[in-house]
């Protein structure tokens, strides 16, 4: 049971960010958008959001209650994959912020991000197939020649086949060094893998013809050697069906397993295995040995996605559960002696905290997304070369936090949405536990937060001699100084600026460790360095977000609730949460050895 009015993702918030905060209209001014402007933007958006409600959501339930099969060897998808599949992908979304060269319509990534917002909330299945195969194309385009487009790119983008990258092993994990699949050279220019790959998401399915593999291997020499570590691993193109005689036959690809999964339900997680028949077919993609730095590309762009699609599934959770909380009568007015009637919940103090701590949490993450998404653009577009470039270093910077963030808070607040909802919350009638199981799985998605939190404090922050850290910081203040100027709460503003100022010591401090010979130390706490940077980064979003709404009310009052409440949100965000980095810095400086020290027999 679902309330049939539930948005997704709230209409004014998405105009407010657009247009009030990150100024659209100026950012299609960039020459590579000049196809586009606002009016355009507003109709791609209106067919988004039908799709997204009227379309993908009503499917998303049942293919969560009805995973894909695993019969005689292939997979079959739930059977709405059918009726949706051909409407996403005519909105042209796959290669929409491509080049007209490749099929493309340059629109800008923080367009599509506001578009992958909309149809993530309706249905994460469908979106991580779509979200797959565009990256997977991308890679092809980027690093491929000219027959591979042709062959590879082109139907990918096209969604008559679909992609995936089979990345990690099952003795490997996150480690890619552990990397074992082997590619021989053959004669007639391609190579002959064998291996196995785990967790591949899309790897098999009845919906398209083929499915196109980008996967890492190594490179084995005549006497059988190979390159260690990540240095050996090169990119291949691995589809399930190999092009011969005109047309496509099968390519010893073989689905082992499927995974059982608590979230995401609706898209198969697949083991596959390379070349038992010794007659697996893979295509060297650029270089040999340059597989990680050409994927880095697809993994850095599903990172971004998957802190999308964790916001879209708080956003979702959160606007059911105001619904909720609104139409749920329950209690009486503590206030009044006689009780009085019942009253609906939304008016007791616990659940607006919950409610407000949802908003602070979704909102925040989002405008946070989108600030990357522009970053994106900026940096492959901007024609000031020095914009690109320090448009790159932060959006470097700030990935690890647009991954995990929204997904770690992400998974807090749609566990508040069914807090709200209480018995009905944790009961597969209700929508909400569904969303609690697909959240789960964004803090594990393109590398564990564990994992962002050492490239963050142990890549990220020193890289460039600090110059991203530099360059965030600067934003930080400029936006303070703005708030100041426009009369946003003083408190608010001495929050986010004593927040930086405390971040920036910390790092200072950690890479003194680091480079003094003590890099165990430095990264101990690397998870609180990242939960305290992140604080600071949504704090930085919601001052934005408040500077904004300073000015709203003077163009359009009958708005004034609206606005308020992104003043709230940022008042709640500075005295709820900004508290915190300075006893999170303290643990990161102090190197508090605890868990490290605890002996192997006591656990």
């Amino acid at each position: 049971m679902s309330h049939a009015e539930n948005p997704l993702v709230d209409d004014r918030t998405v105009t407010f960010l657009l247009d009030e905060v990150l100024d659209l209209r100026a950012h299609l001014a960039i020459p590579y958008f000049a196809a586009h402007d606002r009016e355009g933007v507003d109709m791609l958006l209106e067919v988004v959001r039908k799709l997204a409600r009227r379309v993908l959501y009503p499917t998303w339930k049942a293919q969560d209650e009805r995973p894909p099969q695993f019969q005689d060897g292939r997979v079959t998808l739930h059977p709405s994959f059918r009726d949706i599949w051909p409407p996403l992908v005519d909105t042209g979304l796959l290669s929409a912020t491509r080049p007209e060269t490749h099929g493309g319509q340059q629109l800008p990534f923080l367009v599509h991000a506001v578009a992958a917002a909309y149809l993530g909330a309706a249905n994460l299945n469908v979106v991580g197939l779509a979200m797959l195969t565009s990256g997977a194309a991308h890679l092809v385009e980027a690093f491929g020649d000219d027959a591979q487009r042709a062959q590879w790119m082109t139907p990918l983008y096209e969604g008559r086949w679909t992609g995936t990258m089979a990345l990690t092993e099952e003795q490997a994990g996150s480690s890619l060094a552990d990397v074992r699949t082997t590619a021989r050279p053959a004669a007639d220019g391609s190579y002959r893998l064998k291996g196995s790959k785990i967790f591949i998401s899309g790897g098999d399915h009845d919906l398209t013809e083929n499915v196109v593999n980008l996967a890492l291997a190594r490179v084995v020499a005549e006497d059988g050697t190979s390159v260690p570590g990540t240095r050996g691993l090169s990119l291949f193109i691995v589809p399930r069906r190999r092009p011969e005689g005109g047309g496509l036959v099968p390519n010893d690809v073989t689905t082992t397993q499927v995974i059982h999964k608590i979230g995401w339900r609706g898209l198969p997680s697949i083991a596959l295995s390379f070349g038992d028949r010794d007659d697996c077919h893979g295509w060297l993609v650029g270089a040999p040995g340059r597989g990680m730095s050409q994927m880095f590309q697809m993994m850095n762009e599903a990172r971004i996605g998957v802190g999308l699609a964790a916001v879209a599934t708080a956003s979702a959770a959160y606007h059911e559960s105001v619904a909720y909380a609104r139409s749920r009568p329950q209690g009486r007015d503590p206030s009044k002696k006689d009780g009085g009637p019942q009253i609906p919940i939304v008016e007791h103090a616990d659940v607006r905290r919950m409610l407000l701590r949802q908003k602070a949490i979704v909102e925040g993450a989002l405008c946070l997304s989108l600030t990357a998404a522009r970053l994106v653009d900026r940096a492959a577009h901007h024609p000031d070369e020095t914009v690109r470039t320090e448009s790159q270093r932060l959006l470097d910077l700030l990935t690890p936090i647009v991954k995990t963030f929204p997904a770690e808070r992400g998974f807090e607040s749609v566990a508040l949405a069914l807090q709200i909802h209480g018995g009905y919350g944790y009961s597969s009638e209700y929508p909400v536990e569904a969303w609690l199981r697909d959240q789960k799985l964004n803090t594990i998605h393109e590398g564990t937060s564990g994992i962002q939190a050492l490239d963050l404090l142990g890549r990220k922050v020193v890289a460039h001699g600090g110059e991203s850290l530099t360059l965030l910081l600067r934003e930080i203040a400029s936006t303070v100084a703005e708030a100041q100027k426009s009369g946003v709460d003083p408190a608010i503003c001495e929050a986010i600026g004593t927040g930086s100022q405390t971040l920036a010591a910390t790092t200072m401090a950690l890479g003194q460790r680091g480079l003094a010979g003590d890099v165990a130390g430095m990264l101990l706490h690397s998870s609180d360095f990242l939960d305290l940077a992140a604080t600071v980064v949504i704090g930085w979003q919601h001052l934005a977000m408040a500077v904004a709404a300073r000015r709203g009310p003077e163009t359009r009052p009958e708005l004034s609730e609206f606005y308020e409440g992104k003043r709230m949100a940022a008042q709640y965000w500075a005295s709820h949460e900004l508290p915190r980095v300075a006893a999170l810095s303290a643990l990161c400086t102090s190197a508090e050895p605890s868990y490290a020290r605890v002996p192997d027999g006591a656990w």
